[in-house]
């Protein structure tokens, strides 16, 4: 779901990760129509990251869920 969000509206994505300072930025690059597409790349590139980084803190824990 997180993926459809950074694809078409990828201000949303910065917001549900936690991120609203990166959320704002990314809504001004978005505002612009040549901007939409860095914006959305920008989105999916950083909800890898933070998937990323949820697995490692998972595995450094030692949680199990």
């Amino acid at each position: 779901m997180r993926l459809l969000l950074a694809i078409f509206l990828p201000f949303v994505a910065f917001f549900t990760i936690g991120r609203p300072i990166a959320g704002i930025m990314c809504l001004i690059l978005q505002i612009t129509l040549i901007g939409w597409l860095p914006a959305a790349i920008w989105a999916v590139y950083v909800l890898g990251q933070y998937q990323t980084d949820k697995k490692i803190e998972k595995a450094l824990t030692g949680t199990k869920s």
